[in-house]
């Protein structure tokens, strides 16, 4: 049985810095600028990560990457209104099919110890709600599928006052759940909508090169932040290392993308509250004067 959350809280765990710019910032500006309490967890610090916008790409960038990126980290965490903690695993990189993952690296922890202090922020920050990847992590870099299994190990084990005793009193979030960001059906549907209305598009070579993965999950949950996209693109474009101005996932139709796509979506993964599907609130079932199961 729950009892009425005074304020609301929710955490979204995430593998890099800037992968919460990417994926479902704008719902966590939108609810932020409700007055609800968002903090993201960042499970390692990119040092392994590339430089992707060629503007930055010099020696001293990325001689001095991961204190780079925790600069772009805190701009972006500004823009968005949240907190934000890295919990101090470090970047596995993304190897090719036949090399080795780097010793020492998050994907190579072991799950359990790994969710230590992921456990630790839970029972500190008690978020209502967690966001995180499915267990594909979204793409196969294996710090997003690390990610998804810590945040699911977290998710149970932060309720059971015999695991990491030392870490605070136990606490259960009530729901959990998955990102659908930048689906085949969202690239499709931008593309579709830029190239009716004469708009160029880069989208559809990425589109013809798709991999041939099993179909998303269903979307249980839509929120509506399309007045947000300005303020998820801000926090985007903060991890300048990351982000080439007008390019890649900043080169579409903003206008196109509000009146097709107005939502960030998600999968309803995990509850301990009663809701009725379809959601348009990650807080449905919490709010005030709803009723608990």
């Amino acid at each position: 049985m729950f009892t009425q959350p005074s304020a609301l809280r929710l955490l979204t765990v995430h593998a890099h810095p800037d992968d919460e710019s990417s994926k479902g910032a704008a719902s966590l500006a939108r609810y932020a600028a409700e007055g609800v309490e968002v903090m993201v967890a960042t499970m390692t610090g990119g040092e392994r990560g590339s430089v992707l916008n060629p503007a930055l790409d010099r020696p001293e960038i990325r001689s001095d990457l991961a204190r780079v990126r925790r600069g772009e980290m805190a701009a972006a965490r500004e823009i968005l209104g949240v907190g934000q903690r890295f919990l101090g695993f470090t970047d596995s990189g993304l190897p090719g099919p036949d090399e080795p993952l780097p010793e020492g690296c998050f994907a190579l922890r072991p799950t359990a110890v790994a969710a230590e202090p992921l456990i630790a922020l839970i029972r500190e920050f008690r978020p209502h709600v967690v966001v995180t990847y499915d267990e594909t992590g979204g793409y196969p870099h294996p710090d997003h599928v690390m990610t998804h299994r810590v945040a699911v190990e977290a998710f149970e084990a932060a309720a059971d006052p015999h695991r990491c005793p030392e870490a605070g009193a136990p606490w259960q979030p009530a729901k959990l759940y998955y990102h659908l960001a930048l689906s085949r059906a969202w690239f499709r549907t931008i593309h579709d909508a830029m190239t009716a209305r004469g708009v160029e598009s880069a989208m559809g070579e990425l589109l013809a090169d798709w991999p041939d993965t099993p179909p998303a999950l269903a979307a249980t949950t839509r929120i509506h932040c399309a007045e947000y996209f300005a303020v998820r693109d801000a926090a985007l474009l903060a991890h300048a290392t990351q982000i080439e101005p007008g390019a890649g996932f900043m080169a579409h139709s903003r206008d196109i993308e509000r009146e097709v796509w107005p939502t960030e979506d998600y999968h309803l993964a995990r509850s301990l509250v009663e809701t009725a599907l379809p959601e348009s609130d990650l807080f449905a079932g919490l709010r005030p004067g709803e009723e608990h199961g």
